[in-house]
This record gives C-alpha cells, sequence and structure tokens, in this order.
C-alpha cells in the first residue's frame, strides 16, 4: 500500500495472494488495509488537500508530466508485470502503458486550462465572477481489465484538478498501481496527495464513501456494484462518477465495406480476450451480407493466437478468472439449445490457466442469455436484421449504453442511425474512443459523468459564485 507518502508491507496485516491467469502461479503477495490504516488514508488526504487545493496548476501540471516520462521510461519493466498478473499479451500491455502516457500528458497541460469566467453585472458598481475550485477528498475504485489506464485517469482528474485521493484498485492485477504510486513518490507529489489501498472491497468503499471527509466518488466497474455504491453515495449527498458495463451493439449495413468491417471487428473483440466493457458484443448485420460477414469475421477472428501473454506468438491471452470461463461455456450452450450455431471455438481450451477460445456464433436469437448480458469475453453473437428502424429498436431495447459501433458507406445513415443510438458513444466505420482528449461515459446504466477530454474534470470542481461592489 501506499498511504502518506510512505510504502507498506504486509507486517501483520492479512492479505492475498496474486495469481498469474495464464497458469495459475502465485507471482505476489498483497496486504490488506486495517481500518487504521484506511483512516490513516483519509487523514493524510484531507491533509494534503489543505495545501494541494491551492498549488499553482503549473506545479500540478510538472507532476503529472514527469510521470508521463517515467512512464515512457519503465514501459518494459511495467508491461512484463502487468502481464503477469493480468495475463493480456506483452504487446497489448505495452500499449496500455504507452497510452497511459498520454493520459498524464494530457492532463498535465489541461489542467492549466480550468477557467472561470466574468459575467457582465447589470449594476457598474458590482463584479460578477464564476471560480471553480477542488471538491476536496475522492475515493476512487479501478478495475483489473486495465489496471493502469483505468486506474491513471482517475488520479490525473483528481491531482489536475486539485483534489487528494485515495485509490483502491483491483486486487487481481495489482502491480501496474504499485507501479504509478512509486512514479508519483519519484515526481515529488506531496505526502498524502495519492493513497493506494487493498482489501475486501466491501469493506473498503463503505468505510471511505461513509466518512465525511471524502466527498468525490468514481468508480469503474460493474453496473450492480456501481449502483450500489451511487446509493451510498447519494445518501451523504457525495457527487459521483460511474463508468460501468456495456454491451456494445454493432450495426453492419448493406453498403458497408465487409472486408474493412470484419477485420476491424475481430481485432477489437480479441482486444484484452474481450474483457473490455467498450467490446463490440452484439453484432446486427444486414441479411444481405449476414453471411459474408460472419464468414471472414470467424475467419479473422477465430485465427487468433491464444496462450500465455508472456509468448510472443501469442495474440489473445487468458481471461482473467477460472469462472469466466465458465460462464463463456454457459453462454455458448444457451445459445445455441434456443437455435444459434458455431462458427468457430465454443469449448474451453484443456490444460492450465483460464483460456476460451475465440467463438463467433451466428443466428442468435435476441433471447440468448449473450444478447441480453455483457458477456465480457471473446464470444461474439451475430444476428441479422433488414429495417433500419428495427434494428435501433433491438439495439437500444437494454438497459445498457456505453458504446456502439455502425459499418455503412451512406452518410444518410451514419447521421441518422448516430443521433438515434442511446449510448455515450457511436463509432462510425473505425474505432476512435478512449482517447483522452475525447470523453469516456455512457448513458442509461451504463453510468453518469465522463472521464477524458474536456470533461474530465467537471465532477472533481464546484462552481462557485461571487459578486462584489464597490459602493
Amino acid at each position: 500500500m501506499y498511504i502518506d507518502g510512505h510504502f507498506i508491507g504486509a507486517d501483520d496485516r492479512d492479505g492475498e495472494p496474486v495469481y498469474n491467469p495464464a497458469n495459475g502461479q502465485v507471482v505476489g503477495q498483497l496486504p490488506h488495509a486495517m481500518p487504521e490504516d484506511l483512516d490513516a488514508a483519509i487523514a493524510a488526504a484531507d491533509r494534503a488537500f489543505q495545501t494541494w487545493r491551492w498549488t499553482s496548476p503549473l506545479e500540478r501540471s510538472r507532476i503529472l508530466r514527469s510521470v508521463a516520462g517515467m512512464i515512457r521510461d519503465r514501459v518494459e519493466d511495467i508491461a512484463y508485470s502487468l502481464t503477469m498478473d493480468q495475463g493480456k499479451p506483452l504487446t497489448e500491455a505495452r500499449m496500455e502503458v504507452m497510452g497511459a502516457a498520454d493520459h498524464a500528458e494530457w492532463h498535465a497541460e489541461e489542467c492549466r486550462r480550468i477557467y472561470g469566467r466574468v459575467i457582465p453585472p447589470r449594476d457598474p458598481s458590482v463584479r460578477q465572477t464564476v471560480i471553480r475550485q477542488p471538491v476536496g477528498v475522492c475515493a476512487s475504485f479501478s478495475p483489473w481489465n486495465y489496471p493502469l489506464n483505468q486506474a491513471l485517469r482517475k488520479i490525473c482528474a483528481a491531482l489536475g484538478s486539485g483534489c487528494t485521493i485515495i485509490l483502491k484498485a483491483s486486487e487481481d492485477a495489482p502491480s501496474a498501481v504499485v507501479a504509478l504510486a512509486q512514479m508519483f513518490h519519484d515526481a515529488g507529489l506531496p505526502a498524502g496527495c495519492l493513497n493506494v489501498v487493498w482489501g475486501v472491497p466491501a469493506q473498503i468503499s463503505e468505510h471511505l464513501i461513509k466518512s465525511p471527509n471524502v466527498r468525490k466518488i468514481s468508480f469503474t466497474g460493474s453496473i450492480p456494484v456501481g449502483k450500489h455504491l451511487a446509493a451510498m453515495a447519494g445518501a451523504h449527498m457525495k457527487r459521483v462518477t460511474m463508468e460501468l458495463g456495456g454491451h456494445s451493439p454493432v450495426l453492419v449495413f448493406d453498403d458497408a465495406d465487409i472486408d474493412k468491417a470484419a477485420t476491424l471487428l475481430a481485432g477489437y473483440k480479441g482486444l484484452n480476450a474481450g474483457q473490455v466493457c467498450m467490446s463490440p458484443s452484439r453484432f446486427y448485420v444486414h441479411e444481405s451480407v449476414a453471411e459474408e460477414f460472419g464468414e471472414k469475421f470467424s475467419k479473422a477472428f477465430g485465427t487468433r493466437v491464444v496462450g500465455d501473454g508472456m509468448d510472443s506468438a501469442t495474440t489473445m491471452g487468458p481471461l482473467a478468472h477460472n469462472r469466466r470461463v465458465s460462464a463463456m461455456t454457459e453462454f455458448v450452450s444457451d445459445a445455441t439449445a434456443k437455435g444459434a450455431s458455431i462458427l468457430t471455438g465454443g469449448k474451453a481450451m484443456s490444460g492450465p490457466g483460464n483460456f476460451f477460445p475465440p467463438t463467433v456464433l451466428m443466428n442468435t436469437p435476441d433471447t440468448a442469455n449473450i444478447m441480453r448480458e455483457e458477456p465480457f469475453g471473446p464470444v461474439a453473437p451475430i444476428t441479422t436484421f433488414s429495417d433500419v428502424d428495427e434494428v435501433l429498436s433491438r439495439a437500444n431495447a437494454l438497459p445498457f449504453g456505453l458504446a456502439s459501433y455502425v459499418f455503412t458507406q451512406s452518410l444518410r445513415t451514419s447521421h441518422y442511425v448516430a443521433s438515434r443510438l442511446e449510448a455515450g458513444m457511436v463509432n462510425v466505420n473505425h474505432f476512435g474512443i478512449a482517447l483522452p482528449e475525447t470523453p469516456l461515459g455512457g448513458v442509461k446504466d451504463s453510468g453518469m459523468g465522463s472521464e477524458g477530454g474536456s470533461e474530465t474534470f467537471d465532477a472533481y470542481l464546484a462552481t462557485k459564485f461571487i459578486s462584489e461592489t464597490t459602493a
């Protein structure tokens, strides 16, 4: 752990082992925070906030930029450990690390541009201004699928706005977050501005959210947990940012470039073995091109090499947990029982590790569980449609609303569909989301608020109106 500028080991604390999902071997031991550790983190963050809130934006920017440079310098070490405890191929781990550096650098620039405004007065003796000030101590909870990137988004938004932060990241893949704490420490971040704790999620979240010194909650994870945390935060009138689960619809129209669509979607679906909340996960393909798309997509997706992320030949790693392998098997079994056919994959792989092959299901009915529940794995269900309004109705029928994908060469169709899809992000003919300069967030059950883009600091800032008179 990292509390008040000090790294803290297990000592007499309880803890848990960290496993390599590719082979089940233990790669580390993680300490659990005791209640007094959490109290120490809250006290440190609150104390640090009293100074950090008044720090020059130039100093905040300097520290974030310094961390960006360290991330690039230490990319190989961070990526190696990230593959060991999270499982993704080393190439993807490097991509995540370098992407995190971009996020730190972008926030370093944007935090210098948190502006207020002047409102023209009705009385010339009055001056009216609006300023934006940091809300206080933030409690953030980040997931295991992109442990470095997701944690860094929250840290940069909090620190860049002048807040301090207590981070509880996922115990499944902790190495990247420990590396982050080390880099902020090395960059000279004042003690208490960043604190990292581990432990039983429910106990830590309740302890932090109920503390009167914590004023902002940020969570990335499942919808049920997000709703529970939001309810707790609401009971104490604390603002929240929630980036929750999705079940991203893909709409492939009859005029789409099928070769391009199949190739791009196969590559994106295979990232992190499909364990991406924005992963394309419900494929609606126009009936006139469904057979062609299914064949080309299956060929591109099914040829990914599944194995240990440390093997240079691997292009898709293991699932993070063994229970996810069982979930994939159940999705396939349910879909085929309801009429879907398997084009490729479909059965769990033998041997050690949490491996499941790229799987494509054709003619999957909307009643299949995989069409209604987020799969979070390498199974892609394909169904057909004939009419644009029909497919929009089906795509919008679920409570999810995070990402969506459209493939068409018609400008008319693109505008019509993009404006009517109930999703926080829409991609047309490519994948252009999750960049530092663009907002990331969902609608409906997929969350509230945005991370990234000029909106990234909004939830960390309070708006204050000041009216002064010289009369």
